[in-house]
């Protein structure tokens, strides 16, 4: 799915492309467009009666570049330290926008599980809230800060595990900070 420029490189993938894949996977979504959301704050300004689970999404590193992206409700509150314990022993720190870019193909505001599709070399670990699950259906966005797509919880695993991820599904509720 992914183009190449000229030089050999891998191009992110775009929104549409993101949607043909998921057609192709025979995932069901609802799309919502909207302005440019760029913070938690910001969506839920404008999101209005949108159903389901709202979730935020970090992209994290540790001192040896091991990369992370912990996806979760946007409510949750999540002591970083507490998170690298809980992981291994990892100490995190959120990647650079270099880094997003390069790896995830996406501009901070824009990250989601769905930019794991121009993660081909599967670099990034996905950790997925587990309390995030329950609910139905999940909103995030298509690479693009300007929709929100709609989706059950079992269809993106299908989509994580389609892209070559592993998914590691953690309680995340018990880590915020003291």
């Amino acid at each position: 799915m992914t183009d190449v420029d000229l030089d050999g490189q891998a191009m992110p993938t775009s929104p549409e492309a993101l949607l043909a894949r998921l057609d192709a996977l025979g995932i069901a979504y609802a799309r919502h467009d909207h302005p440019p959301l760029f913070t938690v704050e910001d969506s839920k300004a404008l999101r209005g009666d949108l159903p389901g689970g709202h979730c935020k999404n970090l992209f994290l590193r540790d001192k040896k570049g091991a990369m992370w992206l912990v996806v979760c409700l946007e409510d949750r509150r999540i002591d970083l330290k507490a998170l690298g314990d809980r992981l291994g022993g990892a100490r995190l720190s959120f990647g650079s926008a270099d880094r997003l870019l390069r790896v995830l193909g996406v501009a901070p505001g824009a990250v989601s599980p769905f930019a794991l599709i121009n993660d081909t070399e599967c670099a990034v670990t996905v950790v997925l809230d587990r309390g995030m699950l329950e609910h139905r259906p999940l909103n995030y966005h298509p690479l693009t800060n300007e929709a929100t797509i709609a989706v059950q919880p079992e269809d993106l695993v299908r989509f994580i595990e389609a892209c070559g991820h592993p998914i590691r599904v953690e309680s995340v509720d018990d880590l915020a900070p003291a």
